[in-house]
């Protein structure tokens, strides 16, 4: 028997790219190792190269040698490894590999998120918290106003405060025995922005002539923020309304104003998308 899982303990997984007899990465000098490689007694050929006094070697090349298949899994973006199989480099007939965890999408602020159940997101912790309901997603009873498309200019934003969006973000915590968790929704944080630009064309105060208000100097009567910093108290609401940007933004338009949305999750089922506004 094969012990294969101590054997390959240890290697280098992952594409390694040599040219000559010493490579130079990160500060990291690989020279090509001399050693000679046994399996079951008998040499086999094997490119390895020498790291702080370690051999690294193809896992491909392992694969060959000791006799189980090794292959590229370009569906989950992972290395597969068939103990029981022999090494063909690609995937077996009827192979029964488990694919890696399916990870929902938050990272693109113009393509709306579609949580699936089985989904996955690693948390700012480390936890990884797996969706298991999205009935509600799209679905809410509450709801009065469409989410489906992102609104179209009625003026030209070009003209307008262009703020860099925030990065993906999760955070997960635990209260009164539940498992929470907030996803950044950074779709529905344009959908806010996209809001106020639009309340901007129509405020006479804030847009004259086919372009924006300055102040005096020169400078934008409104500005925006993609998110709102911890120490700042905001103000929150759901489901999405688009009144309550348009008419905080009529009742004084001139201002710094900040948004955040995020999606709530909580014991794995998705609850509602909250949105966030402070104004200074």
């Amino acid at each position: 028997m094969k012990r294969i899982g101590s054997f390959i303990a240890g290697l280098l997984i992952g594409a390694m790219f040599f040219s000559g007899t010493v490579a130079y990465a990160a500060g990291i000098i690989a020279e090509r190792s001399s050693h000679r490689f046994f399996v079951d007694g008998k040499e086999v050929e094997m490119t390895a190269y020498g790291i702080n006094g370690n051999n690294y070697v193809m896992l491909r090349d392992i694969g060959k040698a000791v006799g189980f298949n090794v292959y590229w899994d370009s569906v989950n973006n992972c290395v597969q490894v068939e103990s029981d199989k022999s090494y063909t480099g690609v995937a077996s007939v009827g192979s029964n590999a488990v694919s890696a965890p399916k990870k929902a999408d938050y990272s693109q602020a113009d393509v709306k998120p579609a949580p699936q159940v089985g989904d996955q997101i690693i948390c700012s912790d480390g936890y990884v918290f797996e969706i298991t309901d999205v009935s509600k997603y799209q679905n809410s009873m509450f709801a009065t106003e469409a989410t489906d498309a992102l609104p179209k200019p009625t003026c030209d934003w070009s003209l307008l405060d262009q703020p860099q969006l925030p990065e993906p973000e999760a955070n997960h915590f635990t209260s009164g025995g539940k498992q929470y968790m907030f996803v950044r929704n950074l779709y529905e944080t344009r959908r806010m922005q996209y809001t106020l630009y639009n309340a901007i064309g129509d405020n006479p105060q804030t847009w004259q002539n086919g372009k924006p208000v300055t102040r005096a100097n020169g400078d934008p009567l409104v500005t925006v923020n993609l998110s709102i910093p911890k120490d700042v108290t905001a103000n929150s609401f759901w489901p999405w309304r688009s009144s309550q940007i348009v008419d905080l933004f009529n009742s004084c338009p001139p201002g710094e104003y900040s948004f955040e949305a995020w999606d709530v999750y909580c014991d794995g089922a998705f609850r509602y998308t909250e949105y966030y506004v402070s104004v200074k």
